[in-house]
């Protein structure tokens, strides 16, 4: 009887020091995880940098070009693709009056990659 006392006592310390070994809660990041960003954060990044939206966009009021809310509202009740307005292969749906204004823009979406156009399509429908 004292034997197997030792061995459950045993068992029980191996069995609970492996457990506190274990990451409790959330994964620990690892320097590749700590690094991803989602495709709203990239999009934002585009949005206010590289691809200098915010010179006409704001994100719930028209400056020259539509607020981001009307341009997701809009895209969103039409189910259609901003990626695809911002290669220059989409019809203006928002505000064709300003469209002129925008096709200059063009020269820079069009050098972005389908990833960098799909990230700033993910940020403009969190508006």
């Amino acid at each position: 009887m004292k034997k197997l006392l030792i061995i459950v006592t045993l068992l029980v310390f191996v069995s609970c020091k492996k457990e506190s070994q274990e990451p409790f809660g959330k994964p620990e990041a690892t320097a590749d995880s700590a690094n991803i960003k989602s495709p709203e954060v990239v999009g934002k990044e585009i949005f206010e940098n590289k691809g200098n939206c915010i010179a006409c966009h704001l994100p719930d009021k028209k400056l020259i070009g539509p607020s981001l809310h009307d341009i997701a509202k809009i895209y969103k009740e039409k189910n259609a693709n901003i990626v695809t307005f911002l290669k220059g292969d989409g019809e203006p749906l928002v505000d064709p009056s300003q469209f002129e204004v925008m096709k200059t823009n063009f020269a820079i979406t069009e050098e972005m990659s389908d990833e960098e156009l799909q990230a700033l399509e993910a940020y403009i429908f969190l508006h």
